[in-house]
């Protein structure tokens, strides 16, 4: 019985001594906020809007914008992009809200993926596959250097791009709208790293995607569970290593994709084996990990939003996306929910500070670079 209490008073000791190191409340949230990568609706701001309580008042890390609501309207123009002049106006807006360096991300692969089009007074852009074809460095350099330019001229400063996937036609989701650049690991390592050099040269960090590798993936994650084990290869991991060798990598955002080869219970965003076992440590890349959205039907099926949270984080990965722009609709509060959950997980002991701590660092080091 002595033995039993003894141990009990050790457990308790511990856990006194594991809550008591946790900061107050407010430092928690701040750090969660700053975890969070949220879109809003609308083409202009006021201090009473959405995003005016993100960045001002809950302090996200990063904002998402899209040219298309498809909670709504799903037309060109009904989002946050409808010209130049109002979103130079915006993203200037929001950053005077932020007392920190604030990440305004989009979409800008080029071609048939890109936030930032001709109808809204943007250059043309070319599709990967297109430069990929093309196979030339200059023909890259230029296109990439116009695109990034316009990006940084819009306020614009993280790329969610290059796509680094393998070519894959019959991939619904990446290889059918001519997102990737080749077949051929090496080449698609040399266009994304032009690509990521022209970007930095205008002061846009860039996001490699969809790791650990889409392009094998027949199925879409926007709609439901995507399971690539028999189809993906190793070989799918060769851009990423190149570039992260080259330490050219801003993030690296991975993908909600099952795969046994990797982890036999996790999809790549809940995965620690792919994450933390995978990219950081047989990769050896120690950057920011951004998730795809975290509302996709291939997470909110099979999860709950605070399981799925509490996974991403200890996991591994940095920034949780929730654009609040896919079929599960829109939530004007949802970024204030989800930094209450995960204060409360951190509270309860479900995902660990230290693991807060290291998001943090690495976000913070990121902003540097801006």
């Amino acid at each position: 019985m002595k033995r039993i209490l003894l141990t009990l008073a050790a457990l308790l000791m511990t856990a006194g001594s594991i809550f008591a190191q946790l900061p107050p409340d407010s430092v928690i949230r701040r750090y969660a906020a700053g975890m969070l990568m949220v879109g809003f609706k609308g083409d202009s701001v006021t201090g009473d809007c959405d995003a005016a309580r993100y960045v001002r008042d809950l302090k996200v890390g990063a904002i998402v914008l899209f040219d298309i609501d498809m909670t709504g309207a799903a037309t060109l123009g009904s989002r946050n992009i409808t010209s130049k002049e109002r979103l130079t106006r915006m993203t200037a807006q929001l950053q005077a809200w932020a007392d920190y360096p604030l990440l305004i991300a989009t979409d800008q692969e080029g071609g048939k993926v890109a936030r930032l089009k001709p109808q809204y007074g943007f250059l043309p852009t070319v599709t990967a596959e297109y430069l990929g074809t093309i196979d030339n460095e200059d023909t890259t350099r230029y296109y990439a250097s116009r695109l990034s330019r316009e990006m940084r001229e819009a306020g614009v400063n993280v790329n969610l791009a290059p796509v680094v996937d393998v070519l894959n036609h019959d991939c619904a989701a990446v290889g059918h709208f001519l997102r990737c650049f080749s077949t051929d690991t090496q080449a698609i390592a040399r266009h994304a790293g032009w690509f990521i050099d022209e970007s930095h040269k205008q002061g846009v960090l860039c996001t490699l995607k969809h790791f650990p590798g889409h392009g094998n993936a027949i199925d879409d994650s926007h709609y439901g569970f995507v399971d690539v084990t028999n189809a993906w290869t190793r070989a799918e991991l060769e851009p990423f290593k190149a570039l992260i060798d080259a330490g050219q990598v801003d993030l690296v955002m991975t993908a909600h994709l099952f795969n046994r080869q990797i982890d036999e219970d996790y999809p790549a965003t809940l995965s620690a084996k792919t994450i933390n076992g995978l990219l950081r440590g047989e990769l050896g890349y120690d950057g920011v990990v951004v998730t795809d959205d975290l509302y996709m039907k291939a997470i909110r099926d099979q999860y709950s939003i605070p399981t799925a949270l509490e996974l991403a984080i200890n996991a591994g990965a940095d920034l949780i996306c929730v654009g609040n722009n896919i079929n599960t609709g829109f939530e004007a509060d949802r970024p204030f929910k989800l930094v209450e959950m995960i204060v409360n997980s951190v509270k309860e002991g479900r995902i660990p500070w230290q693991r807060m701590q290291e998001s943090h660092e690495r976000l913070m080091k990121l902003g540097v670079k801006l």
